[in-house]
């Protein structure tokens, strides 16, 4: 069926929802003013003046499906502000008894904003203890299981002592202690002809700067009875000043008089004649016998003996 136009107001002035909201009016509501949402406002129509309309409006509830009458809506009671709703009522209400979730009480007396710290630290240093312990177990009983396959047989132990012969070594040992040779101050030895001892003369080394003067002249000699701990080739060191210009003399060692004669050189190359300034050292080589030998330094024919005499000592022999 198509709708008409049944009075003077336009479709537009009319509000095609405001049915769902006369429920508000016939529940005492104040309209607004100018109309509006199931109100009639100053271009409403009038009692006795067709309304432009395109449904027949019925109220929420009164529409008939076949013989089926549903009710009207009533909507809910709304409580006063500020009292809670019926829904939303407490359990107390109900005769419910309340439900509550107990609190876990916090460990440790600490703040409670944080775990605790000082219980997993606790429980850390008890893993770490527990490992070590273990660990330790491990290795003492693998070393007490190696120990007892070593005594079994199964194994030689690494710590056993190498063997030693008892052949003892023919070979000179490396390590020993060297020799000490004997040294003797000119002074003290037996003199002959016209050497005696003086100490007039500075820079002398023998006790008491001792030395033997008077050896210029032939026939003058030192004789040295020196005890040796091994025979061999050594050297014959003495020590002499002479007046800055060479000499020499005659060496006899166990009554063999060497060929070449006991050179007295200017070894320091000195220009001062003054004998206090020309100590020095030479020496030749002997081949002495373990035990007592005899050494004798002479001023024979032939020999130029203007020299001081300090101190003679028998030195080990170079390599080669």
């Amino acid at each position: 069926m198509a709708a008409g136009n049944d009075g003077a107001s336009k479709p537009e002035d009319d509000d095609p929802f405001g049915y769902l909201y006369e429920d508000g009016q016939a529940a005492g509501a104040q309209p607004p003013q100018g109309g509006g949402y199931g109100y009639p406002g100053p271009g409403a129509a009038q009692p006795g003046v067709p309304r432009t309309s395109y449904h027949q409006v019925r109220t929420v509830g009164e529409r008939q499906y076949g013989h089926h009458q549903q009710q009207a809506y009533v909507p809910p009671q709304q409580a006063p502000y500020g009292q809670p709703q019926a829904q939303y009522a407490a359990p107390e209400t109900y005769g419910a008894q309340p439900q509550t979730r107990p609190i876990p009480p916090q460990r440790g007396g600490g703040s409670g904003r944080g775990p605790n710290t000082k219980g997993l630290l606790i429980g850390a240093v008890a893993v770490v203890a527990v490992v070590v312990i273990g660990i330790a177990a491990a290795v003492i009983s693998n070393s007490g299981g190696e120990k007892d396959k070593d005594k079994a047989g199964g194994n030689t132990p690494s710590t056993a002592p190498s063997q030693v012969s008892e052949t003892p070594s023919t070979e000179p040992s490396s390590d020993k202690t060297p020799e000490e040779l004997p040294k003797q101050d000119a002074a003290t030895l037996m003199l002959g002809g016209q050497a005696a001892a003086e100490k007039t003369v500075p820079g002398a080394e023998g006790a008491g700067g001792v030395y033997v003067s008077g050896f210029n002249a032939p026939g003058a000699s030192v004789t040295w009875k020196a005890n040796m701990p091994s025979g061999g080739k050594y050297r014959l060191t003495v020590r002499y000043a002479i007046p800055a210009v060479d000499a020499n003399a005659t060496l006899t060692v166990n009554g063999k008089a060497n060929s070449l004669p006991l050179g007295l050189k200017n070894f320091i190359h000195s220009s001062d004649p003054n004998l206090e300034k020309n100590w020095q050292t030479t020496w030749a080589p002997v081949t002495l016998q373990q035990g007592d030998n005899e050494i004798k330094i002479s001023c024979e024919q032939g020999n130029q003996c203007n020299v001081l005499l300090d101190w003679l000592e028998v030195t080990p022999a170079p390599a080669g």
